[in-house]
């Protein structure tokens, strides 16, 4: 997928994007403290009927399932020296699920660790680690990347840099941001969008976190800076945490919708859902642009 695909695909309207895989996987039997990308892979069956469902119910772009699967995620299960192989096989279920009939994005994210002075992180290990996994992305044969549940202003920014050192693909990028619009590690939504389209980003905005009723202040303010398109991925609702350490998300599909078509009259245009989200989530969202 070229800049200008992308371009032409965002201008023609709404584009909507899949909803969670990790809540889903867990609903699937997924154990707590595993990887889920190496989960997966040895249940891919479950992944790519998930993926098949969010096709059906309207997703055109399909996010591979491989989130942490970096240098520095693997090192927590002794796969790091096998990043390259691991997010191979991840993109190539993805592709199995949806053929060509959805894009495939390659997905990176956070570390988790701060950057220096303010934490242990360097920019230089940092931009190693977004390299290597995005050089795999890249060999994978995934259409466009995308950064999603990034804690700053900063490390996106160098995921960016990363990125635009590897590929010319069309890049997102999404931050988790508190209903403010603070990211949890420096900066702000709006920041985001104005420091990351500046860098070569093709289209900004927010996920996971907060649900779509709490986000429609940071879209507007992120769609006042924007010059490219506003991307709105939120949870279904605030998690409710049972006694079993599990998280029920309080929002029922139809309602999601309503709240992310709000988001859109906000000024975002590329639309999906995190945490909680199922098939029937990204159904319902696709409906109200069918309408």
């Amino acid at each position: 997928m070229t800049q200008e695909e992308f371009r032409t695909l965002t201008e023609a309207g709404t584009v909507i994007l899949d909803g969670a895989t990790g809540s889903n996987m867990t609903k699937a039997g997924m154990e707590k403290g595993v990887s889920t990308e190496l989960w997966i892979l040895e249940h891919p069956d479950v992944l790519m009927d998930l993926q098949k469902a969010y096709l059906e119910a309207g997703s055109q772009i399909i996010y591979a399932p491989t989130f942490t699967c970096n240098p520095c995620g693997m090192k927590n299960f002794g796969k790091e020296k096998e990043v390259y192989d691991l997010n191979c096989r991840l993109v190539e279920l993805s592709r199995k699920a949806v053929g060509d009939r959805a894009y495939v994005a390659g997905d990176i994210t956070t570390t988790g660790k701060m950057l220096e002075p303010r934490g242990e992180m360097s920019f230089e290990e940092l931009m190693e680690i977004y390299i290597e996994q995005v050089k795999a992305l890249c060999d994978a044969g995934v259409d466009l990347i995308v950064a999603e549940t990034m804690l700053s202003v900063d490390e996106t920014a160098i995921a960016v840099e990363a990125v635009r050192q590897v590929t010319d693909l069309p890049m997102m990028c999404s931050l988790s941001v508190e209903a403010d619009g603070s990211a949890y590690f420096g900066g702000t939504a709006w920041e985001a969008v104005e420091t990351l389209q500046e860098l070569g980003a093709n289209a900004v905005g927010v996920n996971c976190s907060v649900g779509p009723d709490q986000l429609e202040g940071v879209v507007r303010m992120m769609k006042k800076v924007a010059k490219v398109p506003v991307i709105a991925k939120p949870n279904a609702g605030m998690p409710n945490i049972t006694e079993s350490g599990e998280a029920v998300y309080d929002m029922e599909p139809k309602a999601f919708a309503r709240h992310m078509h709000k988001l859109w009259e906000a000024g975002a245009s590329i639309l999906g859902g995190c945490c909680g989200t199922t098939p029937e989530y990204i159904r319902e969202l696709s409906a109200w642009f069918r309408k």
